[in-house]
């Protein structure tokens, strides 16, 4: 570390003016009319309203350098990108393009600044800015990805409800869908739309169907899907078989919550264990002793 020294203070002016040139870079780039990949073209257009004007900076800053990050990853793991995004539900208009942008914009500065705590020897900074730099677009899919399929589980039970009603109403399936699907706002009422246009241009309502299920990495969704096609394979009747997949999944959803209740509870336990015992312990101890009038003095003076 002593051989660096003599080095540090022309590393830190280069990385400054690294830093500053990249953020007038990517100024430059914001303000101007620059040709753009088509998806991100269309992200950035489409989702103006649903990213920040720091996200769409990111964005046109790192876009020269998503072709590189994109064939850098391989075809698979980018196929396996599209396929998370698309369960993400596209979360800010996020595309592969706009993926891989934001990834070379995050590795850079996580890059900078990991040299930078590095050269302060603050090794447990530096592996956070790296780690930063790694994971921190992969997070937001996450947990876009989580919460979507909760608000899809929380929805679809309700939404089966209303639609077995209108079915019954005397609505063919096709026009009840599209009514109830009107009245819904959210991802479940978004796949909806995208499956119902997908019939719309010819696409068998199996096909239509398969691919929802194939959108959601949802049990219940999987569950909608099988259970509507059997009953059309079997003939039997579409408001029976919509109420009873409803019954299905809230027995499902009281299940899971039985079991997420039976795991917090030794949680619960080895935390009152670890920290509120020894607390509670400590206290009563002190209060004894305090209580007792005991010259601590004269004990430890002999």
């Amino acid at each position: 570390m002593t051989s660096l020294l003599p080095w540090l203070g022309p590393l830190l002016a280069l990385l400054a003016a690294a830093c500053v040139a990249l953020a007038g870079y990517g100024l430059s780039l914001y303000r101007r009319e620059a040709r753009l990949p088509p998806d991100l073209a269309v992200a950035l257009e489409v989702g103006a309203t649903r990213t920040s004007a720091v996200g769409s900076l990111v964005d046109r800053t790192g876009m020269r350098w998503a072709p590189l990050v994109l064939r850098l990853m391989g075809e698979r793991r980018v196929a396996r990108l599209r396929r998370r995004i698309d369960l993400a539900g596209n979360p800010g208009g996020l595309t592969v393009d706009r993926y891989a942008a934001r990834r070379a914009v995050y590795a850079l500065l996580g890059t900078v600044g990991a040299l930078v705590m590095l050269a302060r020897s603050q090794w447990l900074l530096a592996l956070l800015m790296l780690a930063f730099g790694a994971f921190w677009t992969e997070v937001g899919i996450w947990s876009a990805i989580r919460q979507r399929r909760d608000t899809i589980e929380r929805t679809l039970p309700d939404f089966l409800d209303v639609l077995a009603v209108v079915v019954s109403a005397g609505l063919g399936f096709r026009q009840a869908l599209e009514r109830v699907a009107e009245k819904y706002e959210g991802p479940w009422a978004d796949e909806l739309r995208i499956t119902l246009r997908q019939m719309d241009m010819g696409v068998s309502r199996r096909e239509a169907f398969d691919e929802l299920r194939r959108r959601n990495d949802s049990e219940q969704v999987a569950q909608f899907v099988t259970a509507l096609q059997q009953g059309e394979e079997l003939g039997s009747p579409i408001v029976d078989t919509l109420i009873q997949i409803a019954a299905d999944m809230r027995r499902t959803d009281a299940q899971n919550a039985r079991r997420r209740a039976a795991r917090a509870v030794p949680k619960a336990t080895m935390v009152v264990t670890v920290l509120m015992v020894p607390a509670t312990m400590i206290l009563l101890v002190a209060a004894f002793f305090l209580g007792s009038g005991t010259d601590f003095g004269s004990v430890l003076g002999g």
